[in-house]
Protein backbone atom coordinates (compact mmCIF):
# COMPACT_ATOMS: atom_id res chain seq x y z
CA UNK A 1 0.00 0.00 0.00
CA UNK A 2 1.51 3.32 -1.01
CA UNK A 3 1.37 6.59 0.94
CA UNK A 4 -1.26 8.16 -1.32
CA UNK A 5 -3.56 5.18 -0.91
CA UNK A 6 -3.19 5.35 2.89
CA UNK A 7 -3.74 9.10 2.92
CA UNK A 8 -6.81 8.85 0.67
CA UNK A 9 -8.24 6.06 2.81
CA UNK A 10 -7.52 7.93 6.02
CA UNK A 11 -9.25 11.04 4.65
CA UNK A 12 -12.25 8.98 3.50
CA UNK A 13 -12.57 7.40 6.95
CA UNK A 14 -12.48 10.85 8.52
CA UNK A 15 -15.13 12.11 6.09
CA UNK A 16 -17.50 9.16 6.42
CA UNK A 17 -17.20 8.26 10.09
CA UNK A 18 -20.12 10.27 11.37
CA UNK A 19 -21.98 8.39 14.10
CA UNK A 20 -19.13 6.72 15.98
CA UNK A 21 -16.66 9.53 16.57
CA UNK A 22 -16.12 8.91 20.28
CA UNK A 23 -12.96 7.02 21.13
CA UNK A 24 -15.12 4.59 23.12
CA UNK A 25 -17.34 3.95 20.12
CA UNK A 26 -14.37 3.43 17.84
CA UNK A 27 -12.54 1.14 20.28
CA UNK A 28 -15.59 -1.07 20.72
CA UNK A 29 -16.34 -1.10 16.98
CA UNK A 30 -12.70 -2.04 16.31
CA UNK A 31 -12.94 -4.89 18.80
CA UNK A 32 -16.26 -6.02 17.33
CA UNK A 33 -14.79 -5.96 13.81
CA UNK A 34 -11.89 -8.13 14.98
CA UNK A 35 -14.37 -10.64 16.39
CA UNK A 36 -16.19 -10.63 13.04
CA UNK A 37 -12.89 -11.42 11.25
CA UNK A 38 -12.41 -14.36 13.61
CA UNK A 39 -15.99 -15.49 13.02
CA UNK A 40 -15.59 -15.30 9.22
CA UNK A 41 -12.54 -17.58 9.40
CA UNK A 42 -14.35 -19.93 11.78
CA UNK A 43 -17.34 -20.16 9.44
CA UNK A 44 -15.04 -21.02 6.54
CA UNK A 45 -14.07 -24.04 8.61
CA UNK A 46 -17.29 -25.00 10.37
CA UNK A 47 -20.01 -24.07 7.89
CA UNK A 48 -18.42 -24.07 4.45
CA UNK A 49 -15.59 -26.52 5.02
CA UNK A 50 -13.34 -24.94 2.39
CA UNK A 51 -10.67 -24.63 5.09
CA UNK A 52 -9.72 -27.29 7.59
CA UNK A 53 -7.87 -26.95 10.88
CA UNK A 54 -5.61 -29.75 11.99
CA UNK A 55 -3.89 -28.38 15.06
CA UNK A 56 -1.33 -30.11 17.17
CA UNK A 57 1.78 -29.21 19.09
CA UNK A 58 4.43 -27.62 16.90
CA UNK A 59 7.23 -30.12 16.36
CA UNK A 60 10.65 -28.48 16.25
CA UNK A 61 13.77 -30.65 16.29
CA UNK A 62 15.91 -29.94 19.33
CA UNK A 63 18.96 -29.37 17.13
CA UNK A 64 17.20 -26.89 14.81
CA UNK A 65 18.90 -23.56 14.27
CA UNK A 66 16.84 -20.56 15.30
CA UNK A 67 16.92 -19.28 11.72
CA UNK A 68 15.40 -22.58 10.52
CA UNK A 69 12.50 -22.79 12.99
CA UNK A 70 10.09 -21.18 10.52
CA UNK A 71 10.50 -24.23 8.26
CA UNK A 72 9.07 -26.45 10.99
CA UNK A 73 6.14 -24.24 11.99
CA UNK A 74 2.65 -25.02 10.73
CA UNK A 75 -0.34 -22.73 10.27
CA UNK A 76 -2.52 -25.76 11.07
CA UNK A 77 -4.65 -24.83 8.06
CA UNK A 78 -5.29 -26.85 4.95
CA UNK A 79 -7.23 -25.64 1.99
CA UNK A 80 -7.96 -22.11 0.92
CA UNK A 81 -11.06 -20.03 1.51
CA UNK A 82 -13.48 -20.41 -1.40
CA UNK A 83 -14.53 -17.31 -3.33
CA UNK A 84 -17.57 -16.78 -1.09
CA UNK A 85 -15.61 -17.12 2.17
CA UNK A 86 -12.76 -15.05 0.78
CA UNK A 87 -15.24 -12.27 -0.02
CA UNK A 88 -16.66 -12.31 3.51
CA UNK A 89 -13.23 -12.45 5.18
CA UNK A 90 -12.03 -9.59 2.98
CA UNK A 91 -15.10 -7.50 3.84
CA UNK A 92 -14.60 -8.07 7.57
CA UNK A 93 -10.89 -7.27 7.34
CA UNK A 94 -11.82 -4.07 5.50
CA UNK A 95 -14.13 -3.03 8.33
CA UNK A 96 -11.35 -3.80 10.81
CA UNK A 97 -8.92 -1.61 8.85
CA UNK A 98 -11.57 1.14 8.75
CA UNK A 99 -11.75 1.28 12.56
CA UNK A 100 -7.97 0.97 12.91
CA UNK A 101 -7.69 3.99 10.65
CA UNK A 102 -10.32 5.82 12.69
CA UNK A 103 -8.15 5.24 15.77
CA UNK A 104 -5.18 6.67 13.89
CA UNK A 105 -7.27 9.73 13.04
CA UNK A 106 -8.29 10.26 16.66
CA UNK A 107 -4.70 9.96 17.78
CA UNK A 108 -3.43 12.33 15.10
CA UNK A 109 -1.40 9.52 13.57
CA UNK A 110 -0.70 8.85 9.93
CA UNK A 111 -1.68 5.32 8.94
CA UNK A 112 1.09 5.34 6.33
CA UNK A 113 3.66 6.39 8.93
CA UNK A 114 2.45 3.76 11.40
CA UNK A 115 2.79 1.11 8.69
CA UNK A 116 6.22 2.39 7.62
CA UNK A 117 7.48 2.36 11.21
CA UNK A 118 6.11 -1.14 11.80
CA UNK A 119 7.72 -2.36 8.57
CA UNK A 120 11.01 -0.81 9.68
CA UNK A 121 10.69 -2.49 13.09
CA UNK A 122 9.93 -5.87 11.53
CA UNK A 123 12.76 -5.70 9.02
CA UNK A 124 15.25 -4.33 11.56
CA UNK A 125 14.36 -6.57 14.49
CA UNK A 126 13.32 -9.58 12.43
CA UNK A 127 12.34 -12.53 14.56
CA UNK A 128 12.83 -10.51 17.76
CA UNK A 129 10.15 -7.99 16.74
CA UNK A 130 7.28 -9.45 18.77
CA UNK A 131 9.23 -10.93 21.68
Amino acid sequence: MNDKCCIDFQNAVDDYLIRHRSVLDILTKYQESAARVNRAFAKAVTECGCVKVNASRQEIPSDAEYSDIKKFMSSHLSGKPCDHCQEIISKELGHNIFYLTALCNLGGLSLAEVMKQECKNVTTLGVFHLT
